[in-house]
This record gives structure tokens, sequence and C-alpha cells, in this order.
């Protein structure tokens, strides 16, 4: 009964149009009055206190630091970078466009922000260059979904506050899977270009080519490097890595690159706290929501339905895969990760994986619903900017789509691919 009146009113809520945090805590609520007797003061509590948590500052400042990246000339440097680097290929800008991405990650640890960014200066000239409208949009939008894998990733923060697990190891296990997706994103836009006689763009690079965009990009590249090396250095934890990398980027912007003007800055930290507003509220709600499911004991009724179909590792994490990869199709992925992970995490350890491998496993999956309707952030963000149908868009997704499920397929069989890099550190 509890259950049902849960998610009955919390879809229907969705369907009329109702915000996604909105109907999470309407539906909690309507739950408690109906079927509980639950104190109705207690959502309340429990959507404030949720917020009370040092580890949550690092969203904000990550958020911060992408759009301060963005406008602060970060992103035609790694473009440039990723030209010199694919550019001569066939296809070079489209599969450029990946590495791009792949670089961005490393900064804004968000999906949209990294097609936004990166998205704003690829698509339109790939589209004058004479490639494919929808293409252009939907390599933009799928290697946008390499931002919440490779570290710092937003959602790996939340997994990691959620079910109790190392955020800087989650960061240290997002690196090969992230690269993997990045090359096989690239393999099916090299494929697509070639058969489509998609253009080529610049020379093969010499040694002294790639010094140079190496060096034209240096500051940006360091990043990374200062947020993950301070952390496994002892230097700072994810947070204070995050506020680094925040301060970091204003000086770059404003005294290395000089593109970050003042007025910039004022328009970066507005731009920040827009975008941080809706995040904030939406973790809120979905652990009000969540407490509801524990308190009522949900999570362990669902963790015995799945073992109870197979204790088998593979075909439990197969499952719960695509359950994963269904909710990513309609609820945003903080909200999914603040939802499934007390309802999950119990039922993937029971079967012998990894907290942290399974933490890879489930953004990996979530990071998918950013390119599905009818929810995938990148793919409206990737449609404004190509001015191109979201029908059109998704069709030429499919491939990307399917190589994304593959690689995720490999990940759950191959375990070593997310805890080789965490078990080397230990």
């Amino acid at each position: 009964m509890t259950i049902a009146i849960l998610l009955i009113s919390f879809f229907a809520l969705m369907l009329i149009g109702v915000p996604i945090a909105i109907s999470l805590g309407a539906s909690a609520l309507l739950t408690m009055i109906i079927a509980t007797d639950l104190p109705l003061g207690s959502i309340i509590t429990q959507a404030f206190t949720s917020l009370d948590s040092f580890s949550l500052l690092a969203i904000p400042l990550f958020i911060l630091t992408g759009v301060l990246m963005g406008k602060g000339g970060v992103s035609k440097r790694l473009l440039k970078l990723a030209d010199v680097l694919v550019g001569y290929l066939v296809g070079g800008l489209a599969l450029g466009t990946v590495l791009a991405s792949m670089f961005f990650a490393a900064i804004s640890g968000s999906g949209p922000a990294t097609v936004a960014a990166i998205g704003s200066f690829m698509i339109p000239s790939m589209v004058e260059r004479g490639y494919n409208r929808s293409f252009a949009a939907a390599v933009t939008a799928s290697a946008g979904s390499i931002g919440v894998i490779i570290p710092p990733s937003i959602p790996f923060i939340m997994f990691g506050i959620v079910g109790g697990v190392s955020i800087g190891s989650l960061f240290l296990a997002g690196i090969i899977p992230g690269i993997i997706l990045g090359l096989g994103l690239m393999i099916v836009a090299y494929l697509i270009a070639k058969k489509n006689n998609f253009p080529t763009e610049g020379k093969f690079p010499t040694f002294k080519d790639v010094l140079l965009a190496i060096n034209y990009a240096k500051w940006a590249l360091l990043i990374p490097v200062i947020i993950l090396g301070g952390i496994y250095s002892g230097f700072f934890s994810p947070t204070e890595s995050a506020a680094v990398a925040c301060i970091y980027s204003i000086v770059i912007g404003l005294f290395v690159y000089k593109e970050l003007t003042l007025k910039k800055l004022y328009e970066s930290i507005y731009e920040a706290v827009i975008l941080n507003i809706p995040v904030v509220i939406i973790i809120s709600f979905s652990i009000s929501f969540a407490y509801l499911l524990s308190i009522e004991r949900i999570p362990s009724a669902i963790a015995q339905y799945i073992t109870g179909i197979s204790e088998n590792l593979i075909v439990t994490m197969l499952i719960i895969s695509a359950f994963i990869f269904i909710v990513g199709m309609f609820i945003d992925t903080i909200s999914a990760v603040v939802i499934l992970t007390p309802i999950l995490l119990p039922v993937a350890t029971a079967v012998g994986v990894d907290p942290i491998h399974f933490g890879v496993i489930m953004i990996a999956n979530l990071a998918v619903g950013y390119v599905t309707p009818p929810l995938g952030v990148n793919l409206f963000v990737a449609s404004n900017i190509s001015n191109e149908t979201i029908e059109r868009i998704t069709i030429a997704l499919i491939p990307f789509i399917v190589v994304m499920l593959v690689i995720i397929a490999l990940i759950i069989l191959v375990p070593q691919l997310s805890l080789f890099i965490p078990n080397l550190t230990s």
C-alpha cells in the first residue's frame, strides 16, 4: 500500500509536469498523510538536515569551477589540443569533440556543463564544415555523459555521501572506465564519419605540434592533477580540492589567460548559483523521499526480491543495471543516486560486488540517461545549441547509446577496470 501510493503519486505528478524535486517531496508528504503515522514535520527536518554536510559543499564549488573555466578561455585551449591530436583523422572535428569533452570532464564534473562548454564551439563548427547537424549534436551530447564518470564527478560525490564510500576512491575508479567510454564513442564517431565521407581537418601532427598544443593548454590540464594529487597526497579533502580548483580557475582566468574579466566573474558566480539552486532542492527532497523508503523497509523488500530472482553475481548486476538504466530515463541523476543507493548497494554487496565498483556501474548507467528521452538533459542542451529536433538527435544517438551499454557490460564483467587504480594507491 505504502510503496504503491508513493510511486504512483510520484510518477503521476511528473507526468502532469510538476518538477521532479517537488514531485519527490509532494509524493512523500502525500504517502505520509495517507499510509503512515509519521509526523509530517519529519519530511521538512530531513530535507534541511540533509544539506548540513561538509562533503556536499564540493558540488556548488565544482559547478562554479566548471563555469569559471568555460568563461576563462579553458574550453578553446582544450579544443586546440584535441584538434592537434585527432583533427587529421576522418571526422576529426567529431573525434576532437569527444576528446575535448574528456579533458573538460576532468574540470567540471558535470555532463550538461561539458555539453554547453564544448558544444557551443564544436557543433556550429561541425555544421559549417558539412557534418550532419543531428550527428554533430549526438556526438556532443554523448561525449558530455563522460563528465559524470571521469573525476571529479558530482554524482560520485553524492554516491559516496549516501553510500558511505570513499569519494576519493570513487574518483580514481572512474578514470579507466571514463577513458574506455571516450574511446568507444570516438570509434563510433570515426566509423560514422568514414561512412558519410565527413571531412578531415589539419595534418598529421609533429612532436613539436603536440608539445606546443600541450603548452598552450598546460594550465587547464593541471587542474585534475591538482585535484587528485592533492586528495591522495593528503593535502586536502575532496571538498577542499573543489575550493582549491575554484580559486585556481579564478587566478588563471584573471591573470594568466586574462579572459575572465570582473564582469565575467560576476556572471560566472550568478550562473553557478542559478545552476546550484535546483541541485540543492533536488538533493533535499530526494533524501526525504529516500528516508520514507527506509522507514517503510522498502529497500530490504526490493533487495530480497532481486536476490530471489538469482544469486549469480553477473545475472544480478545485469538486472540491476537494466533497472538503473530505465530509472535514469525518467529521473535526474542526483535524485536517482540518493534514492537507489540505499536500495541497491546492499544487494550488490550481498552478491560480492565491491561498493566502489558498484558506484561506477551505477553512475555509468545513469550517464546514459543524460542522452535518452524523455529526461535526457544533455539531449536538450545539444538540441538548443544545434537548433535540431530532439527526435532527429535521438535517432542519431542510437549507435552511441549501444556502445555505451556494451562498455557498461564490460565494466560489470571486468571489475579491475574500476578497481585497478584504487587498489594500486591503497
